[in-house]
């Protein structure tokens, strides 16, 4: 899997240097041959910062989400905000002219001298955020402070709308803040018509399990992992005693990826299986045995709880973790709304296309989670300490996103000139903290090759 990050990686951090220009800049800030002296470096970055804050309020509540409709949503997300900027960016690129973009029907601004960014971005995610969580149910329990339903998480959106719109209509006066608002609305409008197109994952939240056989597209999970007489294939996946009857997501390797091909979305094969007791795959779930048996302590139990990161109503999914890391340097380091919309676009990238990688060889391999193997070769009595996800263990998501941050971070690219050397280098310092916490807790911690390495 290492392997294919990094070629993946390699992949995106291409299509990120042909965001940003250098010695082939676009036309020189030029729009009906009027200069453009409204520069979107010279606004803050708190537009983005509220919406990245209220996307994850509602994502650790949000049904179906996880963990491929999250990224998708933050994809096109950043997508828009970053279209909407990029005319008062005179150094980066439009995105609409890539292979990956063609329909997207991205429009043009005829003078970028009118807008009030902030206002523009706004409206953007209002609009789009308003879209993807149209129809979308929440978690409800006991405990906890959970959105009560689909229209209370639409209110959040609404007000976070009209708070920013009084806010920012201050700042412009009316008539540019409605321009303003009309060119990110018009901008969002097109990106999600265009998401509609990507059939695999337009509403996909709606139907996670792809079980019924009255719905399309429906998958068939035990074609591939029983027998003739309907006994589980040693080594394929299978629900296991506490999941239901069907896996998430099974096509989510055919959702549109925005910076990887075809022939990046297949990890190497996992390791043969084997019932040897010599073999690594043994000594592999014999470790996450012994790491668990007879309990855990309860401090692995929570270090294995908060790597996760995966438990509804309490956190928001794994790959949003990154933005809540995002969203702190903005803070910290008083980003600019360049910078902001840029790392929002290359982030919201990132994650779509690493769920859809991880995903689409989860499924190819379809190989059994460590549960089944150990009761049945093991331990019968044996249970996990937390709940299994509802699918096999080729690719660990959470692991992917992190390391593909890492690596780009690493590259030091030229996205906003040496963009890591000022303000973003604290990005790479928090994404390469979180690494190396996470490889010292696991030199210590065998619970989290059970409950992360082999999520």
């Amino acid at each position: 899997m290492l392997y294919r990050i990094n070629k993946i990686t390699a992949l995106i951090f291409v299509f990120g240097m042909a965001l940003f220009t250098n010695g082939c800049k676009k036309d020189n800030d030029t729009s009906n041959g009027n200069s453009n002296t409204n520069l979107v470096s010279s606004h803050p970055y708190n537009v983005v910062w509220e919406w990245n804050e209220l996307f994850l309020a509602l994502d650790k509540d949000a049904l179906g989400f996880r963990p491929g409709p999250g990224p998708r949503a933050l994809g096109y997300l950043g997508i828009a905000a970053y279209e909407v900027c990029v005319p008062g960016m005179p150094n980066f690129n439009s995105l609409k002219n890539l292979p990956s973009f063609q329909g997207s029907n991205i429009p043009e601004l005829t003078n970028a001298n009118e807008i009030h960014y902030p206002s523009a971005v706004n409206a953007a995610y209002a609009y789009l955020m308003s879209k993807l969580f149209e129809k979308v149910s929440y978690f409800q329990s006991a405990r906890g402070s959970h959105i009560a339903n689909t229209e209370a998480g639409l209110k959040l959106i609404e007000d976070l709308r009209i708070s920013l719109e009084s806010k920012y209509k201050a700042e412009a006066g009316n008539s540019k803040y409605n321009a303003s608002k009309e060119w990110g609305e018009r901008v969002a409008s097109a990106i999600w018509e265009w998401s509609k197109t990507d059939t695999y994952g337009h509403e996909a939240y709606l139907n996670p399990l792809n079980n019924d056989p009255l719905k399309t597209p429906y998958h068939n999970w035990k074609e591939a992992s029983l027998d003739a007489n309907g006994k589980r294939i040693p080594g394929k996946w299978a629900p296991t005693n506490d999941n239901p009857d069907g896996g998430m997501f099974p096509f989510w390797g055919r959702v549109r990826a925005f910076a990887t091909n075809n022939s990046q979305k297949i990890s190497r094969p996992p390791l043969p299986y084997s019932e040897s007791k010599t073999s690594q795959w043994y000594a592999n779930n014999l470790e996450v045995y012994s790491a668990t048996t007879p309990k855990a302590s309860y401090e692995d139990e929570w270090i294995a709880e908060f790597w996760s990161d995966d438990l509804f109503g309490l956190t928001f999914a794994p790959p949003p973790r990154m933005v809540a890391i995002m969203d702190q340097v903005f803070a910290n380091e008083k980003s600019t709304l360049e910078e902001a919309v840029y790392a929002a676009a290359v982030m919201g990238i990132t994650l779509n296309d690493c769920a859809v990688v991880c995903w689409n060889s989860k499924w190819h391999y379809n190989t059994e989670r460590p549960e089944h193997f150990i009761k049945d070769l093991i331990d019968p009595t044996w249970e996990s300490q937390l709940d299994n996800p509802y699918t096999g263990t080729r690719g660990v998501q959470n692991s992917i996103g992190c390391s593909h941050q890492n690596r780009l971070c690493r590259r030091r690219s030229p996205w906003k000139g040496n963009w890591l050397k000022s303000r973003s280098h604290a990005l790479e310092k928090v994404i390469l903290s979180f690494r190396l916490d996470l490889l010292n807790i696991k030199k210590r911690k065998p619970l989290l090759e059970a409950f992360f390495f082999l999520y």
